[in-house]
């Protein structure tokens, strides 16, 4: 989200009742809440659809999708292998008819020029990433543990320093 506003985008965050706040805080223009509304069907359509969740269906991307768009799907919820299979063949075999696409990100290319982009987004504070804990490298598995709950609302860090070792993790 917050990328895609430094390069200007408007953009609807799509999360819980309790990430609402959180959606506005770090620049989206709209928010909707999933357990109230299908944003798949209340009339709006969008240039682009990245889901971290990929739990909806073609059908659905494609309805909420504008003429040309694309649903980009990052992630899975639930079974990682059934949705690989839903988007990355299901999802091209839907893509064939019409004008509106369906991907699978797939593994990204990092290249260097990206990596200095985002550096300088970060530096002039374009970018500001959402930290939620922090924890020292000897705290590595109570970080994955917390990880592995999967009600995180930003990034969970591991600090790798030689004062890390004993740290507490930051609320």
């Amino acid at each position: 989200m917050l990328i895609a506003k430094s390069l200007g985008a408007q953009v609807t965050g799509i999360c819980s009742t309790r990430n609402l706040e959180q959606a506005r805080s770090i620049g989206a223009d709209h928010v909707v809440d999933y357990t109230k509304e299908d944003f798949t069907r209340d009339g709006r359509s969008y240039d682009l659809i990245c889901d971290i969740a990929g739990n909806r269906s073609i059908s659905d991307y494609k309805r909420a999708l504008k003429p040309g768009g694309t649903s980009m799907v990052v992630g899975f919820a639930g079974n990682p292998i059934a949705g690989l299979v839903k988007f990355a063949i299901l999802g091209k075999l839907g893509s064939m008819a019409g004008n509106k696409r369906i991907r699978f990100m797939g593994i990204a290319k990092m290249k260097s020029e990206d990596l200095r982009y985002m550096a300088e987004l970060l530096q002039s504070g374009k970018v500001k990433p959402v930290i939620e804990k922090e924890y020292g490298l000897a705290e590595a598995a109570q970080a994955l543990q917390y990880i592995g709950e999967k009600h995180t609302r930003g990034k969970v860090v591991i600090k790798v320093s030689a004062d890390s070792a004993g740290s507490t993790p930051n609320p």
